[in-house]
This record gives structure tokens, sequence and C-alpha cells, in this order.
């Protein structure tokens, strides 16, 4: 069977072959929590909102606003990228990456994914047609724009004058910031079927730690583009074609030369950050990138699950089960407040100490896919259908 990154999140939908099956039954359908019940501690103060394009509708795209210097950027599927002021979100520039053909009526879009990264003067943002563009600041005219090889759906990552960019084809690459000629290539590889989703790198020390869709965590010397070492943290096993998926699409996270990584039906795993080996791993997953802070790691898993455990070995401190299969977010730390969305369009607001919920509040009926953004003193989500809020707390 040849299936490649077909979206399995939460509710599974899936592109099948003829003949081909990957449900044993009908049980293997999932249902949606019902909404908790919810008393408010406080209501979230809808600082300002604005609608930018049409935003990603029905598709698997985590485009999510970045924000630098007093302004946020967010961007469509179709090719529209905005620059808003942070304080009332009022426009500052408004560009459009879609391309312009004679053979069509209407331009074809840019389709643009992965999420947006704001580094100097450039703001990045990677296409699921194999390109990625960097847009000034200033105005959003293109300063250039490369084809990568595959899809760019991850974040670009910016570091040591370098633009890092993982495709669908399980090659890491690094462009130069300046022109965006690409320095290297290594090749992470990938099994036949996996998740639709990329995990973006984190970067430390000159090395870049990504995982990849074989269930492996790689280091990468980031100026030479070679393989320092690689560690499997997910391990294929089960009956159907879904319960062997072993991708890691989530970001890890360093802290203390310590790498934190986490696989879809596999781990939570901490490395060692020079050598790669296991210091501890615990059994969880997740296509959602998560927190750790202050000694202790936050995260929705793929049951939507909000769960916290401490960094010294994995042991759970509290779990939060009432949003199981609402498709959640990977959380954001505000204020304080753990907050998540979910695909109705909600946001809930949990109190850190005991994982109970401190508020809730419905916000955009076309639901949210990508995680919230903290800009300054601001929490800020862009919903499915492409409206981008702020709020304060």
């Amino acid at each position: 069977m040849q299936l490649r990154k077909t979206l399995l999140v939460g509710l599974v939908s899936v592109t099948l072959l003829s003949g081909c099956s990957l449900f044993s039954s009908e049980e293997d359908v999932v249902t949606m929590s019902p909404l908790p019940k919810v008393e408010n501690q406080f209501t979230p103060n809808t600082v300002w909102s604005t609608s930018v394009g049409d935003g990603i509708g029905g598709y698997y795209s985590h485009l999510r606003p970045a924000y630098q210097d007093g302004t946020v950027y967010a961007a469509d599927r179709r090719g529209i990228v905005k620059a808003m002021d942070l304080l009332d979100g009022k426009e500052k520039w408004t560009v459009d990456l879609s391309e312009k053909t004679h053979f069509f009526s209407s331009n074809q879009p840019a389709l643009l994914s992965g999420g947006l990264t704001v580094s100097g003067a450039n703001v990045y943002v990677g296409s699921e047609k194999a390109v990625v563009y960097a847009l000034n600041t200033a105005d959003g005219k293109v300063t250039w724009q490369t084809n990568v090889a595959g899809e760019a759906i991850s974040r670009p990552v910016v570091a040591d004058g370098m633009v890092l960019i993982h495709t669908t084809n399980g090659q890491l690459q690094a462009l130069n910031e300046s022109d965006g000629a690409i320095k290297w290539t290594v090749n992470l590889d990938i099994p036949s079927l996996s998740l639709r989703g990329e995990s973006a790198p984190a970067v430390a020390f000159g090395a870049a730690i990504v995982g990849g869709d074989n269930g492996r965590v790689s280091a990468v010397l980031m100026q030479q583009g070679q393989l320092i070492w690689q560690q499997r943290i997910s391990q294929p096993s089960g009956a159907t074609e879904i319960d062997r998926l072993n991708d890691v699409d989530t970001t890890p996270v360093i802290v203390d030369n310590v790498v934190y990584a986490l696989g879809y039906n596999g781990n939570l795993t901490a490395l060692d950050l020079r050598s790669g080996q296991i210091i501890w791993k615990r059994e969880m997953g997740s296509v959602n990138d998560f927190i750790v802070d202050a000694g202790r790691i936050y995260l929705a898993d793929q049951n939507d699950r909000v769960v916290a455990m401490n960094t010294d070995g994995g042991a759970s401190l509290w779990t939060q089960s009432d949003l199981l299969h609402r498709n959640l977010t990977a959380p954001a730390l505000y204020n304080g407040y753990l907050v998540v969305g979910d695909a109705e369009g909600y946001l809930h607001w949990i109190n850190t100490t005991d994982g109970r919920f401190v508020a809730q509040q419905k916000v955009d009926s076309s639901g949210f896919l990508s995680a919230p953004v903290v800009a300054g003193d601001k929490l800020l989500i862009q919903a499915r259908g492409g409206k981008v809020y702020a709020f304060t707390r």
C-alpha cells in the first residue's frame, strides 16, 4: 500500500486506495465529548479581531500568526499575508502570493502552510507547492523565494544565518537567510504511510534536533549538514496500519541539555542532547507541540487529554479528561494558565496547578486547528475561517 501524508488527527479522516482499508470495524469511529460545563472565574477580554483572507477552510494546515516588535503577521492558505498592529489589529500592509496566470480566470492559490516565522527583517512561510518565501517585514515585498525538496508544511526555523525547512518527503534543508540559496540537504527517511505533518526543528549549540516520520529523533550539525546522532523513540506496533503509525511530528523542546521529544503512538522521551541517549521515557503519544516550563511538561495527547507531568522522570501531576476527541490545538501558556482551542471554536482556560477549568468561551464557529500564540501581553489565535483574535486576561 502506498498512502502518503493523510490526515489522521483526533477524528480520523483518510484517503484510501482502491481495495484497501485502514479500519477494522465501525468501533474505530470516535465521538467528540460534550462541552464541559464551566463556571467562569473570569472573562477573557477580546481586544480586537480581524479577518485574514479565507483561512485554511477544511484543510489540515497549521498556519498561525507570528509576532515581533509590536506587529502581528498572519496568512491564509490561498496566499494572503497580512501585517497588523498588535495594539488594535489595524492593517499595516497586505500582499497576495497567489500566482497570476493567463490560463485561468482567477489566480492560482499559493497553498501556504506550516505557520509563519518572523526573524530580523523578514517573515518566512512555506507552501504545499514546495516554495519557501521571505517577505520584508516593512512592506511585505518578496525578498526571495526558493523551491525546496517537497511540501513545506512545517514552520520555518531561523538560526545561525540559516532557514531550516523540514519537507514532507523527509528532507531537512538549510537555506541561506540572506538569499534563500540551499546550503545542504539531509535525508531523514520516510515510511510508506505517515501522518500529514512534519516536525519543525529545535536548535541549540549549533545543532538542529528534529523528529522524523520513521519514529526517530535526529541531531544535525547545522554548519555542515552532518548527522550527529539518531534515536528511535517510537516503535511500530499494533494490529492495524493506524496502530503502527509512529511519526514524531512535534517540535522537540531543549531545556538544560535535555531534548524532550514526543511521538504519535509512541513515547514522551527525554534524551541527552550531546549523545541522543535515552534518559527516561513514558508511554504517551501526540501530534501536538508541547510545553516545557519550570520543571513541568504540558501537552494534549492523541485522545485530547490535557496532561501535566514533571520533567524528572515524567511522573503525572494531573490529567484533564473532559475534552476527549474535541480535536484540541496544542496548548499555550499565558498569564499562568494553560489555554487550548478546539474544533468547535471554543477556548478552554485551565489552571496549571490542578488541571481544573477556570474559563471557557465560544470564539469562532469555524473552529481552531493551530495553537494560540503569546504576543507580549496578548494571546492570539487564528480560526479556520481566517479570523485572528487578540485577547487579554
